[in-house]
């Protein structure tokens, strides 16, 4: 296990669990802007680290959940946090628990603000999507090249299934790009402030799981034409995959990877029409 000794009281960074702090309070700050957070919200934090982005949320007003995995940090975040009373603290990974055990910690609604692990982003980021809580929107730090497949257009080389997945439920837009010194220890790329908004079934998909067959089917081979990929992933004939296309007036010989996601909503209707 490989460590950083920092200036946080002589904390030894553990860098399996992907630790960089901020500390400009300046930034911090226009982190809870990013969110919109106000005195009146519920904010989940995920990875308290040193308390910074606790201690900045908290200076709005807002009540925080705020979650670690790493409890050696407890000393370090009670003192930096020491005058705050309106945050729970809790040593657990939020990606092991269940939405009712969430539910026990944090009631009602909530937005979540969090500095990301990279290692974590992606599936943090569809824990909270895929799930029932009632999450109103994220705003994550996240390493800057997973904000640009976030926010990709269709057609594009950043442009794949995570994109699809997260655009087909909630806004996405990239706030502020952050430079790698402002973080210690600096890792090695720079990272960037994405913000998630999320709309209640934003485009009606009544199907979930047909949903996310059809999408990891088109992008499981994304050179090859979408007709190609429909018929290895559905079986279906040329026939059936010419009636798909009639009624999406989409030509022939088109790649999955150039469908807008309301486009892959349209095909998961179309496709659930043949089986």
């Amino acid at each position: 296990m490989e460590y950083q000794t920092g200036p946080f009281n002589g904390f030894r960074f553990n860098k399996a669990l992907g630790q960089n702090f901020l500390t400009d309070k300046n930034l911090l700050s226009a982190i809870c802007d990013d969110a919109e957070i106000t005195a009146e919200d519920t904010v989940v934090e995920i990875g308290t680290g040193a308390g910074t982005l606790t201690e900045a949320i908290l200076n709005t007003g807002a009540f925080v959940y705020t979650f670690e995995v790493d409890s050696r940090l407890e000393p370090l975040i009670s003192e930096r946090l020491q005058g705050h009373s309106k945050y729970k603290l809790t040593f657990f990974d939020v990606l092991k628990m269940s939405d009712e055990q969430f539910k026990e910690i944090c009631p009602g609604p909530f937005k979540v603000v969090a500095n990301l692990p990279y290692y974590v982003t992606t599936p943090l980021i569809m824990r909270f999507l895929e799930s029932d809580l009632p999450c109103r929107s994220l705003t994550l730090t996240v390493q800057k090249e997973v904000g640009d497949r976030l926010c990709a257009k269709e057609g594009t080389a950043d442009y794949g299934a995570v994109t699809v997945a997260v655009q087909s439920y909630c806004d996405v837009s990239v706030k502020r790009i952050i430079d790698r010194r402002m973080f210690y220890p600096a890792p090695k790329v720079d990272s960037c402030v994405v913000t998630l908004t999320m709309h209640d079934n934003k485009f009606g998909i009544a199907d979930r799981a047909l949903f996310r067959r059809t999408v990891k089917a088109v992008f499981c081979a994304r050179r090859k034409t979408l007709e190609n990929n429909l018929k290895s992933a559905f079986g279906f004939t040329k026939e059936q995959c010419e009636f798909i296309f009639r009624k999406l007036d989409l030509p022939p010989m088109i790649r999955g990877e150039k469908l807008s996601v309301a486009e892959f909503v349209s095909l998961t209707q179309a496709i659930s029409e043949l089986l």
